[in-house]
């Protein structure tokens, strides 16, 4: 299992998020995020959304580091995009 995260670099909700995302399957990342205790409502349409007080504890669990724009690609690539605005929930 890899998947993947980017460095805290978003801001929102007065502190910054990194994005957690699979190249394999939504399965694949919700059991990663499950077994770290990340809440299913930090999932938004292709990724978790993670605090930066847990990027630590996430990339200690396995995940690999990567860019932001790394993030976009692995989405693309695999088909698992699913950008804001064009219907997806």
């Amino acid at each position: 299992m890899t998947v993947y995260i980017d460095p805290p670099n978003w801001p929102g909700h007065g502190r910054m998020w990194s994005h957690l995302v699979s190249d394999v399957s939504f399965e694949e990342l919700q059991l990663f995020a499950d077994a770290l205790g990340v809440p299913r409502r930090a999932f938004e349409r292709d990724h978790y959304d993670i605090p930066s007080h847990r990027y630590a504890d996430v990339v200690a669990a396995g995940a690999v580091e990567v860019s932001s724009r790394e993030v976009v690609r692995l989405l693309t690539e695999s088909g698992l995009r699913r950008p804001k605005g064009r219907g997806n929930p």
